[in-house]
């Protein structure tokens, strides 16, 4: 017979009894035993001692429900999840940095080892180890950011040298950095586990996007399709494809598209790759790599009693964190940011009330419409593009 203080496994999944429960019965079992009189309180020895022991039965009773959920991709976490999803041929995706090209000018054969630059917001970004400027004066090459995440750099903010070296007078970035990304979250791997499992699936677009979502580096795509006989309110020309996809190397991306998609259909996009199919033929693939909407936004808050400028920046991350999370394509619409600008009701939110909420697409000036983001594009934000204002 099944304890009362022990999980149960049925058609619907494991459940465990509560602390309370648990302690109840325990509670009455020692009754039972020493008498119905025996005073089993808090502040007691005795019930002091039942609630050690409740408190480790239902400790392991938390294991034993972990354990059992681990096994399963919709209710397993962390590196349970991550080893859970290797039966679908998928990894979790790890923190990658952002890079920008940056040109670097000074006077030719000056060699600068292992360089760092900054950008406008004190961001370092590593050089290639050596870089030789060529007779020309100046020379392109990409840096690395020092820090994981998506670290944004507009263009023209890259200009601070780390390291002087003799020789070496200036750097800028013509072009944004691309953002990298953190560690796949436990829910967005659960999103992309599901795709993965439209691989071989009868349906052609889920059979695309699951072969691109697998691409190493991807972290996130979407496809779009144009089955009409006439260009779509996309741009997708008739009977035409289209993958917006961030991260992954091109190759391996228009590899996964073409030996997904049926024999005929046109790929649209700006980025291009050849690809050699199995019987030798040459294949030109096209897909979109988003460009990226810097977005600015700007809040109000009318301070109470307990804010602090802790709370503030918290405010600031907490709603540009929620702009870079926005999947491919999706607009970003004024009244959301007021969930991320109340940091969702947590700890600090009652310390201050939002009187003022405007965004814009950088750099036009602020304003209470929302944001449109086309197909092909994603909205990013720096936290410093997230002015608080206290009043």
């Amino acid at each position: 017979m099944t304890s009362p203080t022990s999980p149960t496994i049925d058609a619907n999944g494991i459940h465990a009894p509560q602390f309370s429960d648990i302690l109840a019965y325990l509670q009455t079992q020692y009754r039972s035993i020493y008498g119905a009189d025996v005073y089993l309180g808090n502040d007691s020895q005795d019930g002091q001692f039942l609630g050690i022991v409740a408190s480790a039965i239902n400790d392991a009773n938390a294991a034993t429900v972990a354990a059992y959920n681990s096994f399963g991709p919709a209710t397993a976490q962390g590196n349970g999840l991550s080893n859970n999803i290797k039966i679908n041929g998928i990894a979790r995706n790890i923190a990658t940095a952002s890079t920008v090209n940056v040109t670097l000018t000074g006077v030719a054969g000056t060699t600068i080892n292992n360089g760092v630059v900054a950008d406008s917001n004190n961001n370092q970004w590593a050089l290639p180890a050596t870089v030789v400027i060529p007779a020309g004066g100046s020379i392109m090459v990409t840096a690395t950011c020092t820090a994981l995440g998506a670290i944004t750099a507009t263009i023209g903010t890259v200009t601070l040298i780390q390291t002087p070296a003799y020789g070496w007078q200036s750097v800028t970035n013509a072009s944004a950095a691309s953002a990298g990304a953190p560690v796949e979250s436990d829910a967005a791997l659960r999103v992309r586990q599901g795709q993965s499992v439209a691989l071989p699936s009868s349906t052609i677009l889920a059979g695309i996007l699951g072969a691109v979502e697998k691409c190493a580096g991807v972290t996130q795509a979407v496809i779009y399709e144009n089955d009409s006989g006439s260009t779509d309110g996309n741009g997708l020309p008739a009977h035409s494809i289209a993958a917006v996809v961030q991260g992954g190397a091109a190759l391996d991306i228009a590899a996964a598209i073409s030996n997904k998609k049926t024999p005929g259909a046109y790929t649209y996009g700006t980025t291009s790759q050849q690809v050699v199919d199995s019987i030798g033929i040459s294949h030109t693939i096209r897909y979109f790599v988003p460009t990226a909407v810097p977005i600015s936004v700007g809040i109000t808050v009318h301070a109470l009693a307990g804010y602090t400028s802790a709370i503030g920046a918290q405010i600031q991350a907490a709603v540009a964190a929620y702009i870079n999370a926005l999947p491919i394509g999706q607009s970003v619409f004024l009244t959301r940011l007021y969930v991320p600008a109340q940091l969702s009701g947590g700890a600090g939110s009652g310390t201050y009330e939002v009187t003022v909420l405007q965004i814009s697409a950088t750099p036009a000036a602020l304003g209470n419409a929302d944001v449109a983001v086309a197909f092909n594009q994603n909205a990013t934000c720096a936290v410093a593009d997230v002015v608080l204002t206290v009043v």
